[in-house]
């Protein structure tokens, strides 16, 4: 995992940053490896990757994110990527895996209302994406959407929202 993490670092080589992401996101599958990707700096390495250039960096990126947001831990450090996630599904194109990755992480950061407030400057992109976007697309809003209107405060929010 060390490896992988310098290695990302090392390299601008989109190819070889996507499958260094692939594997770093696979192995946050076990709960041990997230803590280990965390101490060894590895959230702030992938975070960083969100404003690479390259879309599929970035995905994979956000995938991994999403695989290390399973420790509540690491969503503590993950929850300052909030804004630049919510910027990347606002300018992706409609349907793609970008946008789709980013809302599974939204998602993921959404489960409890630690980080609600951090989203709610963006409900408004999550209607629009709703009313727009594919079956795909609509059913992952939907989650992030019900999570949101777990919490009264961010539900006043989804009520005014502009749609």
């Amino acid at each position: 995992l060390q490896k992988l993490i310098h290695l990302l670092q090392a390299t601008n080589d989109p190819l070889i940053q996507e499958q260094a992401l692939i594997t770093l996101s696979n192995s946050a599958a076990f709960s041990a490896n997230q803590d280990i990707i965390r101490n060894l700096d590895g959230l702030s390495v992938i975070g960083g990757m969100l404003s690479d250039c390259a879309p599929k960096v970035k995905e994979k990126a956000l995938n991994a994110l999403n695989n290390l947001s399973m420790n509540i831990k690491n969503q503590e450090e993950i929850q300052v990527y909030i804004m630049q996630v919510c910027q990347n599904i606002e300018s992706a194109p409609l349907d793609s895996d970008l946008q789709l990755a980013g809302l599974r992480l939204l998602t993921n950061m959404s489960v409890t209302s630690d980080y609600h407030h951090k989203m709610i400057t963006k409900i408004p992109c999550f209607f629009h994406l709703l009313s727009e976007g594919s079956e795909r697309t609509q059913i992952q809003v939907l989650k992030l959407l019900v999570n949101l209107s777990a919490n009264p405060t961010t539900m006043k929010h989804l009520l005014r929202a502009q749609v």
